[in-house]
């Protein structure tokens, strides 16, 4: 009962970091990668041992070419990102490259701007569906407990959840993209969908109870149910998050530099979403429950 008591607060703490992030988002904008961008991917693995980025980073930066993103892939690969080059250009990088060691090349493409949007409107649009079909399942499946709040706003709920998991690590990503050149690329857009299931599922976990309680009479009021409900789900909800951040913690540090980014934002989200999924979208619905109770029934 102690989060419901304290909804107030919790509810507040979040409106504020919400707001941070939007800030942030919209003050750095993002730091686009050759995913969306359009750019050229260039990868190589070297026969023998692989310099460090010490020496790679300082020979290919007097080519000119801009910035040029260097990953470890495996344990003897290099993977390159830049700006749309030719095969004159390629070729000066290789011989830099060669200058390092012996390497066989993996990898050349490259990736138009018109593809890199079209990759963009697709995930703007995979996300609208998600959204929709959270609110539509929810609704549905709530249903026989809406006689104390229309089910429709179990789903409603969800989404405001749902939307402060992916906005606060957007947040970050926009800040690290101002700051340190965090790229959002392909892997950020495929971390945020994963982090909305995993936040909707944690979400839905919590409600169910609280459906199961409230079709069981548990509590005096819709509140004091609510609040049972967290305390029996708040364990388990924690436990099963932070056994998946350890695991994305190891990767972030023992893992390759190509899955580093993607295991950073992971981690951000489902911590976000645990902690929405607990002191947000449940204090949520307690709060809209009071607001049309004191407008009157026929306003549910």
């Amino acid at each position: 009962m102690f989060i419901i008591k304290h909804r107030k607060i919790f509810l507040s703490i979040s409106a504020l970091l919400v707001a941070t992030a939007l800030i942030s988002i919209f003050s750095f904008g993002f730091n686009p990668g050759t995913d969306f961008k359009g750019g050229t991917v260039y990868e190589v693995e070297f026969t023998n041992s692989r310099p460090d980025l010490a020496t790679i980073r300082p020979n290919l930066e007097k080519l000119g070419f801009g910035q040029i993103s260097v990953q470890f892939v495996g344990d003897k690969g290099l993977l390159l990102k830049t700006k749309t080059i030719d095969q004159d250009q390629k070729q000066l990088i290789t011989d830099q490259l060669n200058k390092s060691g012996t390497f066989i090349e993996k990898r050349f493409s490259s990736i138009g701007p018109a593809v890199g949007r079209e990759l963009m409107k697709k995930g703007v649009v995979a996300i609208a569906l998600v959204i929709l079909i959270v609110i539509l399942f929810i609704s549905f499946a709530f249903y026989n407990v809406s006689y104390i709040i229309s089910s429709w706003k179990y789903g409603v709920a969800t989404i405001i959840a749902l939307l402060h998991d992916i906005i606060l690590p957007s947040g970050i990503v926009a800040y690290l993209g101002y700051s340190q050149g965090f790229e959002a690329d392909a892997l950020f857009l495929t971390a945020l969908l994963t982090i909305m299931a995993l936040s909707v599922n944690d979400t839905i976990v919590i409600f169910d109870r609280i459906r199961e309680n409230v079709k069981n009479h548990l509590g005096h009021n819709f509140e004091e149910t609510v609040g049972i409900s967290l305390d029996q789900s708040i364990v388990r909800s924690i436990n099963t998050s932070l056994t998946i951040i350890l695991t994305l913690i190891a990767l972030y540090l023992f893992g390759a530099d190509s899955t580093r980014n993607f295991a950073l934002i992971m981690a951000l989200g489902i911590f976000f979403g645990t902690y929405s999924s607990i002191f947000v979208a449940s204090p949520l619905l307690v709060t809209w429950e009071k607001w049309t109770t004191r407008r009157g029934p026929t306003r549910n």
